[in-house]
């Protein structure tokens, strides 16, 4: 899936970024293809009215903002997120589930701490980092999801897509486009 197949949609990498309470900036990134390198497209949008953390129910605060980044993007064929797909090995679902369920496309969750309860999730190491990615999956096979990550751009542990999102979503302004 990290090469270019002729099929519509790019490949998508999400964030969500809290600047001060009841506000969220969400951020993606769209590459044309699964190892996110070359010129990444990037999309930013600011929601009011977030609620408040609550634990277990981490996607009920993240989904508002990220339907509305989804909704200034063209179609996608692959979302990466920043969280868990499934938050244990009978498939609670995480964030990266409920956006499988809504937008229809693979996703795969990209953990940067370890949960307790997903002992399901497959640990990576990338770059020089001694310290692993945890990695989910929905609409893929897990071993496939591994792979693109490790494919992904950007030489450190954390792929360059998801260290844009990241910095995106805590208010860096958007790139242009040449």
């Amino acid at each position: 899936m990290a090469e270019e197949t002729g099929q519509p949609g790019g490949f998508g990498a999400v964030d969500v970024g809290y600047s001060e309470p009841g506000r969220a900036r969400a951020a993606l990134v769209v590459a044309g293809s699964g190892d996110f390198g070359g010129e990444l497209a990037e999309y930013v949008a600011c929601v009011t009215g977030v609620t408040p953390y609550s634990p277990g129910e981490f996607f009920r605060r993240e989904l508002p903002a990220l339907r509305a980044v989804f909704a200034t993007a063209g179609a996608l064929r692959l979302v990466v997120v920043d969280g868990y797909v499934d938050l244990d090995p009978d498939g609670r679902p995480g964030l990266g589930a409920h956006v499988h369920d809504e937008l229809g496309v693979p996703v795969i969750g990209v953990a940067k701490s370890f949960f307790r309860s997903a002992t399901h999730a497959v640990p990576v190491l990338r770059g020089r980092s001694a310290r692993p990615l945890y990695v989910t999956a929905a609409g893929l096979p897990l071993p496939e999801a591994v792979s693109l990550l490790r494919q992904m751009a950007g030489p450190f542990r954390l792929p360059e897509a998801l260290r844009r999102v990241d910095a995106l979503s805590r208010g860096a302004p958007p790139r242009r486009r040449r």
